[in-house]
């Protein structure tokens, strides 16, 4: 093994260390790539890095982050998904489960508007789980319920992970959001079975709203309710992702007016401020700064690890996996699934999948189809105990009388169901290729 090959390692030994300290992701990222850099070849090797930079952040498409973000932001700072959430529950009220199948369809739905998993299950856990434990509902399910439906984000387009997967890949936007539908409206829809089927069996774990509570609403003014609150989001999404998939506009395009109907859905439903404005730009500007601060730090981490023969270390490392493309494929699964537990879906795209895609384009992997596995992965990473973020997130908002252990048995059912899903979308990549090629993309 070479000197330079040996400083990849310990670069990569380097920044897990620091990860592990406490340092942020950002500034690891950044220290390592400079450090290990300046030793194997010295400063010279960071003259590349300016115009690294600017090539990655002037990227065009960069400005559908803040646009979807925003448009997230805007419905969750309205408290839109307050009226959301009672309307979708009281129409499947009556069913035993009913409140948590709720919970899924309106996880599916702010997945699709925010694609921010730390917001959604925040927002679920406050608005919901008191509700659902007055309800009697059992602690576990109705965690497992708001974890599993909070993580829909990471999956359901327009997930910011699509976006920056398709730099990294290389892909179209579109094609990705495409490819995303299927897989992501399956696994909804395994969660609404399994609630289905376990109140069915134990309906004690998730009664039913009580009839008269039911009946002290009229039927017409919950669908007057339904129409106002839920049609419009359901609209907004529909149009947003029918044009960039049906190739009327560019991610960029579709954002903007994203963004706007936001607003327009916002004061439809009577709950714009300009304190809701100033929040969600406040909001989106954090987030947004944040992604693009860890996508510059990350440009020269890659630059010094390319310089350090890093690549053909990782590409000799595969060639003593046995079983072929299928073993290296679950490697980065697993590795994945892992690094899910410890640092976000930002860091991970930008660190493991660029180290290993030399590979997989050398074997002929269709990368739509590698990109759904790694999504499909996070997303169960992100619900695996005991380091599950989803699992802290709700930590933080939940009442005291829900224990961890409470949301460790509850989300186990789901982790089980997630990884059924990367199993599926493994054996039937049809699942995720049907519909961009369907429709030509």
């Amino acid at each position: 093994m070479s000197t330079t090959e040996i400083l990849a390692l310990l670069m990569l030994l380097g920044f897990f260390v620091l990860l592990m300290i406490g340092v942020p992701v950002a500034l690891t990222l950044a220290t390592t790539g400079f450090v290990f850099g300046v030793i194997g070849f010295g400063p010279g090797l960071f003259n590349l890095l300016p115009a690294r930079i600017y090539g990655v952040v002037a990227n065009y498409q960069w400005l559908a982050i803040p646009l979807f973000v925003f448009m997230g932001v805007m419905l969750e700072k309205s408290r839109l998904a307050d009226d959301l959430l009672d309307v979708v529950g009281h129409i499947a009220g009556g069913v035993k489960g009913g409140m948590a199948i709720g919970i899924i369809a309106v996880g599916v739905l702010m997945g699709a508007t925010t694609g921010i998993v730390g917001a959604t299950v925040v927002t679920l856990g406050l608005l919901t789980l008191p509700t659902l434990l007055r309800r009697g509902y059992d602690p576990g399910i109705a965690c497992g319920a708001i974890c599993a439906s909070g993580t829909l984000g990471q999956i359901i387009p327009p997930s910011l992970i699509l976006i920056l997967l398709a730099d990294i890949l290389q892909l179209s936007v579109g094609t990705l959001f495409a490819a995303a539908v299927v897989p992501g409206f399956m696994l909804a829809g395994i969660y609404c079975v399994y609630i289905f089927i376990l109140g069915w069996l134990k309906p004690g774990l998730m009664p039913p709203i009580p009839e008269l509570e039911r009946d002290a609403v009229s039927r017409r003014e919950l669908w007057t309710r339904f129409f106002k609150v839920v049609v419009p989001p359901v609209l907004l999404v529909a149009a947003v992702l029918g044009s960039i998939i049906g190739g009327v506009a560019a991610p960029t395009e579709a954002a903007s007016m994203g963004a706007l109907g936001a607003i327009l859905v916002t004061a439809f439903s009577g709950r714009f401020s300009f304190k809701v404005l100033r929040e969600t730009c406040q909001s989106t500007t954090k987030i947004t700064a944040m992604m693009m601060f860890i996508l510059i730090c990350a440009q020269v981490f890659a630059l010094a690890f390319r310089g350090l023969r890093g690549e053909d270390l990782i590409t000799a490392m595969f060639e003593f996996l046995p079983g072929g493309v299928n073993a290296d494929i679950w490697f980065l699964i697993l590795l994945i699934l892992v690094l899910g537990f410890f640092i976000e879906w930002i860091e991970i795209s930008y660190i493991a999948l660029p180290l290993f895609l030399p590979v997989f384009i050398s074997q002929n992997v269709d990368l739509v189809w590698l990109a759904m596995l790694v999504c499909v992965t996070l997303q169960t990473s992100f619900l695996t105990p005991p380091f599950g973020w989803a699992l802290f997130f709700l930590r933080g908002v939940a009442p005291p009388q829900v224990t961890t252990r409470h949301m460790y048995i509850g989300v186990l059912p789901f982790v089980a169901m997630q990884l059924l899903a990367v199993g599926l979308v493994f054996l039937y990549p049809q699942l995720a290729l049907w519909l961009p090629k369907a429709i030509g993309w």
